[in-house]
């Protein structure tokens, strides 16, 4: 399903990059058609950035990511940017010298 691929994390890096290239690549036309791209990118810029889903509406499902995957079934997922956390506590003690 669309709306599941969509709402999965590579669905919203797909969404994210696709809207970022739009709106790069229309504001660097310098036309007004270019700046309308740019504004159609944000659309899905945003829409992946905030976890958000108005396609979902359509099939009478909920448009927040996290309702829509616990909706579908699909097993909670990691944040987007999963290999950025830090460590909780440190292990080794800071020594100044």
């Amino acid at each position: 399903m669309v709306v599941g691929f969509l709402a999965s994390r590579p669905g919203r890096w797909l969404r994210i990059v696709t809207g970022a290239g739009m709106v790069l690549g229309g504001l660097s036309s310098g036309t007004p058609r270019g700046a309308a791209v740019a504004l159609a990118g944000l659309g899905p810029l945003l829409t992946g950035m905030f976890d958000v889903l108005p396609l979902a509406a359509l099939f009478g499902l909920p448009i927040h990511g996290e309702a829509l995957r616990r909706e579908l079934g699909m097993t909670e997922e990691t944040p987007l940017l999963d290999g950025l956390q830090r460590p909780a506590t440190r292990t080794t003690p800071i020594t100044i010298h």
